[in-house]
């Protein structure tokens, strides 16, 4: 069968319906009595549908959104549509959305994360994201606080609308933003989806088409004082010290924010592993490059977010961030040839002792001189440290380091 890779969620059914005419004759000559529907099935089975006729009503749905952009809706102006990022700002207008866009692009699956007043906060978040994305750093604090500033008005606002998926990036902006209210307003939706049919590999909201998000729209749902409740507790835990806390909620199921804990677990997965001291991220590169280097590290990211990473929350630019101290300190576990190309074209090898970590043979954190954030906890090498053993649990690691 050929392969249909869809990456926006928009199908067309006379394409399918080809699709499964040029099918039929390689199921015919494994059985001759094979039927035209049967390859509808498997065709529709391939996109993640588990019938033909649930394929055709999906598409019949999102062509019904694109021609109908009001359909169910109450956006207004008035109406004001939260996102983590500007992805799907153009979209939205193309679509038919008429509310106004905000945004809150602090990415705080990356670097210090603690329980602080208001003005420390902003001013730990801008310093972090100055330091690690090379911005200057007047216009990354006043970046900060206009969202932050933004972000306090949804106590108060008429009826906002949060998008969000599943992944680390996303629940984490989604409880920032409920754990800054006192109570659930009284209209906040939330609009969040991990998989839309028919997307082979789903990675976010922004890649869908304008008329998918129509159909994401009549999805919706009010969120009510439990999940600011769960919220609160959910970003307490994330800011600790500790991440035992953040552990207990991330094994858990939480019916109110159902997509919340795996993306809590993931985000527990970039402590130090108990054998290696590398985080899943970290992991998965080396283990790319020890399979296909010397590798460009554009490369390396596209592997991670098209095929290994299991749930997908990195930009470009952070996972290139996330990477440096791997290539640049005293004891580096990659060598960056090129470097006179931009980054993404510079190629990748491990060092020895990137072998010899990569196998737990060494343990990195004897080694790095980078001190590392995941939410509250501090991982100083030198230090004892949190660590994450093969169970996803924490465990406070008081090995001595040289």
């Amino acid at each position: 069968m050929s392969r249909h890779v869809n990456t926006d969620g928009r199908l067309n059914l006379t394409q399918q319906r080809k699709r499964a005419k040029e099918l039929l004759p390689h199921l015919k000559s494994q059985d001759p009595n094979a039927t035209l529907s049967q390859a509808q099935w498997a065709i529709a089975k391939q996109l993640g549908f588990r019938s033909w006729p649930r394929l055709k009503a999906h598409v019949d749905a999102i062509d019904f959104a694109a021609h109908h952009p009001d359909f169910a809706a109450s956006d207004e102006p008035r109406t004001t549509h939260w996102r983590c990022g500007n992805d799907i700002a153009h979209s939205l207008q193309i679509a038919g959305f008429k509310g106004d866009f905000k945004m809150l692009t602090d990415p705080l699956c990356m670097g210090p994360v603690r329980d602080v007043p208001s003005e420390a906060f902003r001013a730990m978040r801008s310093t972090f994201i100055s330091q690690a994305f090379a911005l200057d750093k007047t216009q990354a604090a006043r970046r900060v606080a206009d969202e932050y500033d933004q972000l306090d008005a949804l106590a108060n606002a008429d009826h906002s609308v949060l998008w969000c998926e599943a992944d680390a990036y996303d629940q984490l902006f989604l409880i920032r933003a409920l754990a800054s209210l006192e109570q659930a307003p009284r209209k906040l939706e939330l609009i969040e989806v991990d998989r839309v049919p028919g997307v082979e590999r789903f990675i976010g909201i922004g890649q869908l088409a304008p008329d998918v998000l129509a159909w994401l729209w009549p999805q919706r749902r009010r969120l009510g004082d439990d999940a600011v409740h769960l919220a609160k507790r959910a970003w307490a835990a994330y800011c600790s010290p500790s991440p035992e806390r953040l552990a207990e909620l991330a094994h858990g199921t939480h019916s109110v924010l159902p997509l919340l804990a795996p993306a809590l677990l993931r985000q527990l997965q970039e402590l130090p592993g108990v054998r290696d001291g590398l985080s899943l991220t970290e992991r998965l590169s080396l283990s790319y490059i020890a399979e296909a280097g010397p590798v460009p590290f554009g490369r390396v990211f596209a592997e991670l977010m098209g095929k290994r990473e299991p749930l997908p929350f990195l930009g470009d630019m952070m996972f290139h961030a996330l990477l440096r101290p791997l290539i640049d300190g005293d004891s580096p576990l990659l060598m960056e040839a090129e470097a006179q190309n931009v980054w993404p074209q510079r190629v990748l090898t491990l060092t020895a002792l990137g072998v010899e970590v990569l196998e737990g043979q060494a343990y990195w954190l004897d080694h790095c001189t980078h001190e590392r954030w995941v939410g509250g906890t501090r991982i100083r090498p030198g230090r004892p440290h949190w660590t994450i053993d093969e169970a996803n649990q924490p465990v406070f690691q008081r090995r001595a380091i040289a």
